[in-house]
């Protein structure tokens, strides 16, 4: 484990290298990403003209997942976005072997050789946007919803994780990996919102079969006091359970990677 930490480091540290030789383009990130998050606020603020509750969810409430929403969607644009492309160049080119070759697990080397650091401005946004929610909601987390967050958080990322692991996997038989993009953003887009708000079979996919609902909404509930210890261990379970996976999975695809030779 601590040899990983050293190698993600080296990963970090190249990373940021790179990123530095272009500071000019960050505060056009940055006003790029808290426009999209206006946008966002303001979604949400025209819903709330018509309601005063969004499938049982507070005004408050809302921003809080919407806050927890923008921050998952930070670490994956910071973290996992990077990759998918290139894992499927590799994949086409056949320098995978050049991966596989390393003294490094291939699959932690395909998920984060590449960082993309101005995306962890939409990180800092989530965590005020939460912040903002916790104060509309006139709500102070207890230091057990702030540690049960924190669980959950870390339940969804490795869930998240998992799941972009095994889209990313299928690059092995699916070329068009824009595709694949389409189809975790669309799934993940579910997230913005309360499960609650949504009926019948796509409320029962987002629930039971791509746990969308898991990945926002119990870590916002989590730090709004609304948390169980079964929920929890639940979380973490089913994203223990994805991990396990998807790790399983990458092993198959690899069986039918035919390499650079043929």
């Amino acid at each position: 484990m601590r040899r990983y930490g050293r190698v993600f480091r080296e990963f970090f540290r190249a990373c940021l290298v790179e990123e530095l030789e272009y500071r000019s383009e960050f505060f056009g990130n940055f006003i790029a990403s808290f426009f999209g998050l206006g946008i966002a606020l303001l979604t949400i603020h025209i819903f709330f003209y018509q309601t005063d509750r969004l499938g049982g969810w507070t005004y408050g409430e809302v921003l809080v997942l919407l806050g927890v929403f923008n921050t998952l969607r930070g670490w994956i644009d910071f973290a996992l976005r990077p990759n998918m492309p290139r894992l499927l160049e590799h994949v086409r080119r056949g320098t995978l072997d050049y991966i596989l070759t390393k003294p490094v697990d291939s699959m932690f080397y395909v998920s984060f050789r590449h960082l993309v650091f101005w995306r962890l401005i939409d990180v800092a946004l989530g965590f005020g946007v939460i912040g903002y929610g916790l104060y509309v909601e006139r709500y102070v987390p207890s230091a057990a919803d702030v540690l049960m967050f924190f669980v959950v958080m870390t339940a969804s990322l490795l869930l998240i994780y998992s799941l972009w692991m095994i889209l990313m996997t299928t690059s092995f038989w699916v070329v068009r990996i824009d595709d694949l993009s389409f189809i975790f953003d669309s799934f993940f887009d579910t997230a913005r919102f309360p499960g609650s708000m949504y009926r019948g079979a796509v409320r029962f996919v987002i629930t039971y079969v791509l746990p969308a609902v898991l990945i926002t909404n119990t870590p916002a509930l989590a730090l709004l006091g609304k948390w169980s210890m079964a929920a929890v261990l639940a979380a973490l379970a089913v994203a223990m359970l994805f991990l396990w996976a998807s790790r399983r999975f990458w092993r198959f695809a690899l069986r039918f990677y035919t390499g650079a030779g043929g």
